[in-house]
């Protein structure tokens, strides 16, 4: 699972807190079904109006717990993380940066062997446009968001913004988003994303924000080669020099590795239309669905 929906359970980790406070009456006010909080000073407690638990795994003795949205301090994940996995979650988004790697390693091998699917660390969160969204997008703002057709993948939370903007602007909706954040080691890659959206009912074109720095792209050109859906990438970093880290600590290129000719060359050699720029975006999908 890795698009949320209006039906699912949704527990939000660290609800207490200031972002937490703030996001959950957001995803409330949209549509997010938040049936519960974490933070062990203050179970037995309500806040936003749903109960708040000692820990995930005590949400779950109320009832199916589908989905967890991390407002957590980086060291504070990996046990978070492992009380949503017992917990029974499919889902976990992990906004937090600046996790220990090791922890973040420890974290999806255990993820993988429960079946549970991590999106993050360092991730804006996901959005189904009209049903629910997790984490810090701003679902709720319509001159970013309208219902439609596109699916749309990033690994930067502002790039996302920029992508949804042009997309909405250019007359065109989005059906589902999926942030898959911008750190070395993460749960969702983007082939992963790509294949979720692929294969999810109602997304008839993809649009893909990439970055400099990992085989990312790369990986997911072999997959956009088999597909029948139409996809519009931007590459973010095309300017950067070689051995430079530009923002995310994954956007590092490491000689030939991860550059942005590699990933413009993989995935035009996949069909992919790569654009200059992300106002490009309305133009490459009015051509597609054209064609």
């Amino acid at each position: 699972m890795h698009i949320c929906r209006r039906e699912h359970r949704v527990l939000v980790q660290g609800i207490t807190g200031k972002q937490g406070t703030f996001w959950t009456e957001r995803m409330q006010e949209y549509g997010t079904q938040v049936v519960g909080g974490v933070n062990p000073k203050k179970a037995g407690t309500e806040h936003c109006g749903v109960p708040v638990y000692g820990s995930a795994v005590d949400a779950a003795k109320d009832g199916t717990i589908d989905a967890t949205v991390m407002f957590i301090p980086p060291l504070g994940m990996k046990a978070a993380a492992l009380d949503a996995v017992e917990a029974g979650a499919k889902l976990i988004v992990c906004l937090t940066e600046h996790v220990p790697v090791q922890d973040v390693m420890y974290v999806m091998a255990a993820a993988r062997e429960a079946g549970t699917t991590i999106i993050g660390p360092n991730t804006a969160g996901t959005v189904t446009v009209g049903e629910c969204f997790l984490g810090f997008m701003p679902a709720f703002n319509e001159r970013i968001f309208q219902p439609g057709n596109v699916g749309v993948i990033s690994r930067s939370g502002s790039l996302a913004t920029l992508m949804c903007q042009n997309i909405t602007a250019a007359g065109f909706g989005i059906k589902a988003f999926l942030g898959i954040g911008g750190d070395p080691i993460i749960g969702t890659t983007t082939r992963d994303a790509l294949e979720a959206l692929d294969a999810f009912e109602g997304v008839d074109a993809i649009a893909m924000v990439g970055e400099i720095g990992g085989a990312m792209e790369e990986a997911a050109a072999e997959y956009a080669a088999t597909m029948t859906k139409p996809i519009a990438a931007f590459i973010a970093g095309g300017a950067a020099p070689a051995g430079k880290k530009m923002g995310h600590a994954g956007a590092i290129v490491m000689g030939d590795k991860g550059t942005y000719k590699s990933k413009k060359t993989a995935l035009e050699g996949a069909g992919v239309n790569v654009l200059d720029t992300p106002s490009q975006v309305g133009d490459a999908l009015r051509e597609a669905f054209a064609a």
